[in-house]
């Protein structure tokens, strides 16, 4: 199977690396710019896998937490997002939760975000398909209309409980009456120090046990139902579109390669080169809200 081989089961955690990969599937030239071409191979695909980065998101105005956006008050976003800083300081991770959760509730779809999701109503009308599978933890996919959506770092807008392990969508604005507020992003803002039991709890009858953001922390292995869809889409795609991704957090920035290693066209589509563009077929820089509409556009050859 394509993901169930010991290298990429070694990055069945969520890790963050500038490591690039060298093997067969890189490509001995540079990546195509032709648009002209690209829309030819589109417009014979089947079955199209879309793999989506905070890029896309960063278009709608959500921080992609990388560069001059990487910290929240004095400390580095990865360095919250993980098991151990929720066990030590719940309530300063719960916070950048809020921050962040707040944030993206006053977010709307971007281009991108819409063109995509045209793509895949119109291609099913045809027979054809289309799969986002996402590493961001918003909602944004699903709010411009996608309804094929793979979210193999979780969502945002669920939560999860430490204790019955119960798993919600909760949308609520604040989460709980003591985040109300909280969670500025100011490097002189003093953490709010909330106590543990003021912070979310579980509803559940007989439970009430602390709830975390239902995300994949840095160290933490994905969800594994998800990744065996994500490996049947690798599988059974004929055109893959890497999106507004950096191509630094794994498992996601191998899904690209690999299905080049098949053989495959994979599209690059980034205001930027990244470690994973010289394995592409194709690379079109700029943000994807401009380049992605037209290569997403009805083609001459569909009926509709």
């Amino acid at each position: 199977m394509l993901l169930q081989n010991r290298a990429v089961l070694a990055f069945g955690l969520r890790m963050y690396s500038t490591h690039v990969t060298n093997g067969s599937a890189m490509s001995n030239s540079r990546p195509s710019t032709d648009m002209s071409e690209f829309r030819q191979v589109f417009s014979k695909a089947r079955h199209i896998a879309i793999i989506t980065g905070a890029g896309v998101s960063a278009e709608s105005g959500v921080p992609t937490f990388r560069g001059e956006n990487e910290k929240w008050r004095k400390w580095l976003s990865q360095d919250l997002a993980t098991p151990e800083a929720f066990s030590r300081t719940p309530s300063r991770v719960w916070e950048f939760y809020h921050y962040r959760r707040e944030l993206v509730m006053s977010k709307n779809p971007s281009a991108a975000h819409l063109a995509i999701a045209e793509c895949e109503a119109r291609l099913k009308k045809q027979g054809r398909s289309v799969v986002v599978i996402t590493q961001c933890i918003d909602d944004l996919h699903r709010q411009a209309g996608s309804k094929n959506v793979l979210k193999i770092h979780g969502s945002l807008l669920e939560t999860r409980c430490m204790s019955c392990g119960h798993v919600a969508v909760n949308k609520r604005s604040p989460i709980c009456a003591a985040l109300k507020d909280k969670g500025a992003p100011g490097p002189d803002v003093p953490d709010a120090q909330i106590p543990v039991d003021k912070l979310p709890r579980c509803e559940e009858t007989d439970c009430h046990g602390l709830l975390r953001p239902n995300v994949v922390f840095f160290g933490e292995t994905l969800d594994s139902h998800i990744l065996t869809k994500v490996e049947k889409e690798m599988e059974i795609c004929d055109l893959c579109l890497v999106v507004g991704t950096s191509s630094i957090v794994y498992p996601a920035a191998m899904f690209g390669p690999r299905v080049a290693a098949r053989g495959v066209p994979v599209a690059e589509f980034n205001t930027q080169v990244s470690p994973k563009t010289e394995y592409f077929t194709y690379h079109f820089q700029g943000p994807c809200g401009d380049t992605l509409p037209p290569a997403l556009a009805q083609h001459e050859s569909e009926v509709v």
